[in-house]
């Protein structure tokens, strides 16, 4: 067997395949699998596709710029999150959250938010808790700005489930997240509610940089208790 090719016969290789073009390597398809993947999230996330809304292919691929393929497989990967479901006679639509199921998310958020905290006490960086303290502080100049609160607070929160430097915990609440998408407004429309996230943060962060695990749980439990609160108050004020 063959194992060295000479220096000439290399360069006739490279020579004959100068003229063939070759396939996108599928780290590039992969790539845009994942653009198309997080414009549709961001787009769920932010309201611009609410539940209900009936998902094609061919529009998506014309809204956001982007072949048919990774839109189309940016589907499958959100169907497969539970964020689309299939409805007869409608394809493929944007899942609608039941009363029960909202319960049920943030009965999980308390539950993986309060154990992220806790772990936040034991690993956060000066630096991390740094930057915990500087979005919300953000988030809470920005609380007549919506748009742009929701984002800090998004930012907030992805912080802290790094602090927690758990990697499956990490994993679960990404997920949780992704469901929280469903919701559709927002709960920090609201300028006072922004002002009391702010203050909840706040207890978070202090007990995170007292490095007190069991005040942090507590202090990320009942953030998540007042947001349910809320979010239930807007359900009702809707019907």
């Amino acid at each position: 067997m063959q194992l060295f090719q000479h220096p000439a016969n290399m360069s006739k290789t490279v020579g004959k395949l100068s003229g063939v073009k070759m396939k996108t390597e599928p780290r590039d398809e992969r790539s845009r699998v994942e653009i198309a993947y997080d414009r549709l999230l961001t787009a769920i996330q932010e309201g611009e596709l609410k539940p209900g809304t009936r998902i094609r292919e061919v529009d998506l691929a014309e809204q956001f710029g982007i072949s048919r393929t990774p839109i189309r497989d940016a589907i499958l990967k959100l169907e497969s999150e539970g964020l689309l479901i299939h409805e007869a006679r409608k394809g493929a639509v944007i899942k609608s959250l039941s009363h029960r199921e909202i319960i049920e998310l943030y009965a999980m958020r308390e539950v993986l938010e309060g154990t992220a905290a806790r772990y936040a006490a034991q690993h956060a960086s000066v630096a991390e808790l740094d930057e915990l303290h500087a979005l919300n502080i953000l988030m809470n100049e920005c609380r007549d700005e919506p748009v742009r609160a929701v984002s800090l607070n998004r930012q907030f929160h992805n912080l802290l489930y790094n602090c927690a430097n758990n990697r499956y915990l990490l994993g679960a609440l990404r997920g949780l997240s992704n469901a929280m998408a469903l919701l559709g407004k927002t709960t920090l429309a609201d300028p006072a509610r922004t002002a009391e996230a702010f203050e909840e943060h706040n207890r978070i962060v202090n007990a995170i940089i007292e490095r007190d695990g069991d005040s942090a749980e507590l202090a990320a439990r009942v953030h998540i208790q007042k947001a349910k609160a809320q979010r239930l108050k807007l359900l009702r004020e809707s019907v």
